[in-house]
Parts: structure tokens; C-alpha cells; sequence
């Protein structure tokens, strides 16, 4: 099984791309988020899951193990291929994947190409008992924090670029005691540096 790949990404298409690793290109299909992330011409590391039919043997590509996750658990529904999971990560996050299941928003989930409300509902059905214990990608914890607010905007940006939620909560309240009035751009700026140390 090939569970990763590092190389420079050749092409990027619409449902698409070609790693070189090398000297040998990889056909590699992602969602439109994990395309949207990766550096053309550039070196890369992808994520990959790989599907061995009678006729083919296709890898597909994940920019975090969250989005790899939810494709496994997407495609043991009936009626949900391969396509269809790439299709469905392409119009929701693993974060709003979880909180549309656990809202049993079907109107999230029918964004997605090739999912109609009869589909709609047997993920719901069927994904209900599963969503919570599901990663929510980097950073993110299954509990969703409460909207709005400098300090949460901070807490949300510092941890989404690697830094450990209790690290930055603490750090950010310390930074707001400082300077209560600070714009969040200068707040996340400060916090970086503080965490940095």
C-alpha cells in the first residue's frame, strides 16, 4: 500500500494532480480543498489512500490525516464511491462535516455533486453514532468553540498553525490582560512571538 508521497507536484486539474517522486509521476485525485493547498512546481508531501480494483489502481490524496479519515469512513456508505467522498470533503470541511451530521443539516450535505437528499439522509442515518468521534482536522477540537470574539478569532488562527489549544488560550488571555484594546492582527503577531519562546 502507498500511504504517502513526497515530491514535486507536476500538474495540478480540477480533480487532480501528478507527484513527482523521483522521476515517477503519481496520478493522485483529492478534493478541491487538499488541491487548493498544494504548492505547483513545488515540493509536497500528500497524504494517499489507495483502491485496488480488477481494472485499476487509483490513489487518492489527502492534505491532513482528518480529510484521509473521513473519506474511509464516507465510503462504507452505500452508495457513496470514492467520487462521491472527494466530492463531499471538496464542499465540506471535516469540521462542518461533523457539525452538519450532528445538526442533520441535509442542505450541507446535498452542496456536494452527486449527493441527493435520498443519499443525504442515509448519511446522516448512518454517520450519526460516528461523527463525534471523527478528527476535525489540524488543530480543531470535536467540540465546536463558540463563534466571534478577538480572543476566539486569535485562539482559532494560533491553533490552526500548529500550536496546542491550552498553550494559546492561556497566552492570548495573558496578551488581552496587557492590552485589552489590540487589533486581532497585532494580537495573533504577539502570540506567535510569545509562543515562540
Amino acid at each position: 500500500m502507498i500511504a504517502q508521497l513526497t515530491g514535486r507536484i507536476l500538474t495540478l486539474e480540477a480533480d487532480r494532480c501528478v507527484v513527482d517522486v523521483n522521476g515517477v509521476g503519481y496520478l493522485v485525485h483529492a478534493s478541491t480543498r487538499t488541491l487548493s493547498s498544494l504548492p505547483s512546481g513545488e515540493n509536497a508531501t500528500v497524504l494517499t489512500e489507495m483502491q485496488v480494483r480488477e481494472d485499476a489502481i487509483t490513489l487518492y490524496g489527502f492534505a491532513d490525516s482528518a480529510e484521509r479519515e473521513w473519506f474511509r469512513l464516507l465510503t462504507t456508505v452505500q452508495g457513496v464511491g470514492a467520487r462521491v467522498a472527494l466530492n463531499i470533503l471538496s464542499a465540506l470541511s471535516p469540521r462542518d462535516l461533523i457539525a452538519a451530521i450532528q445538526q442533520a443539516d441535509r442542505g450541507a450535505l446535498t452542496r456536494a455533486a452527486g449527493v441527493g437528499a435520498k443519499l443525504a439522509v442515509r448519511l446522516l442515518t448512518e454517520l450519526r453514532e460516528k461523527a463525534g468521534g471523527m478528527p476535525t482536522g489540524v488543530g480543531f477540537s470535536p467540540v465546536l468553540p463558540p463563534v466571534g470574539g478577538i480572543e476566539q478569532d486569535a485562539i482559532s488562527a494560533l491553533v490552526n498553525l500548529g500550536y496546542r489549544r491550552p498553550e494559546v488560550a492561556t497566552a492570548v488571555a495573558r496578551l488581552l490582560e496587557r492590552k485589552p484594546d489590540v487589533a486581532l492582527d497585532q494580537l495573533i503577531r504577539d502570540g506567535l512571538k510569545d509562543l515562540a519562546r
